[in-house]
């Protein structure tokens, strides 16, 4: 019999023994709810039926959980800072304007996701010379969305072929991000006022009441959906209806 190199000795010392103690074991909730029908008798037919149901019962609550994170997000009224100057000159004359750059919008907002359980990533594709990037936010609890925006490679201000696609790729980015989270940058709406200190409009003051109505009851989930969809080009007014939704007041 040939001798046992002390690799392979190693390697056997770490196999489990046959009555070795197994390690204990995490369940999920939804195998732990199944073990249980499972446990109590409960025809597959029947499980099956059962299983579905806590499944979208589950989503529903992961659902109505990123929204009210989303919206407790959105009260604190991030607003990013233009740092980045670019001016050039072209045969249509000269382009001079200041801008938040990727880092910028990562930085700002970065750590108000983390806090309230979110997390992002980008997707990046390309179709002849269309660029297309996906930003996918996802909630600790499982729900998460997406938004795209498709745009060509920037060839502006003697851009190569890589520094433009590279460009674009940014852009899409930073704009996707901002987006997705409802933060704008300084100037782009209001000159960096923060327009939460404007007089609402009685579209926006109507959005407010209801999301206070419904609170705690199965509509809100969709009612934050929607009246983030109404008020996305009113500053003041989705600043105001997230504090409604986080608060329970205006």
């Amino acid at each position: 019999m040939n001798a046992v190199s002390k690799t392979e000795a190693a390697a056997i010392d770490l196999m489990p023994t046959a009555n070795a103690a197994p390690g204990a074991l995490v369940m999920s909730p939804a195998a732990h709810f199944l073990l249980t029908l499972q446990e109590r008798g409960v025809p597959p037919e029947q499980i099956e039926k059962l299983m579905d149901l806590w499944e979208r019962g589950e989503r529903r609550e992961a659902e109505k959980a990123y929204n009210e994170a989303l919206a407790a997000f959105q009260a604190k009224g991030i607003r990013i800072m233009k740092r980045k100057a670019v001016d050039f000159t072209t045969m249509k004359g000269r382009t001079s304007y200041m801008h938040a750059e990727l880092d910028d919008v990562v930085q700002a907002v970065g750590p108000e996701l983390s806090a309230h359980g979110f997390s992002r990533s980008w997707e990046t594709s390309q179709a002849g010379r269309d660029i297309t990037v996906t930003c996918k936010l996802r909630h600790r609890l499982g729900h998460s969305e997406k938004i795209s925006l498709t745009a060509q490679p920037d060839e502006t201000g003697g851009k190569n072929a890589i520094q433009a696609i590279i460009s674009t790729t940014t852009y899409l980015q930073r704009h996707t991000l901002k987006q997705i989270t409802g933060v704008a940058e300084a100037g782009e709406d209001d000159d960096g006022q923060g327009g939460a200190a404007a007089p609402l409009n009685a579209h926006a003051q109507g959005w407010v009441d209801y999301i206070i109505s419904v609170r705690g009851t199965d509509k809100f989930a969709e009612a934050c959906r929607e009246g983030r969809a109404a008020l996305t080009e009113d500053r003041a007014g989705l600043i105001a209806f997230n504090a409604a939704a986080t608060r329970g007041a205006p």
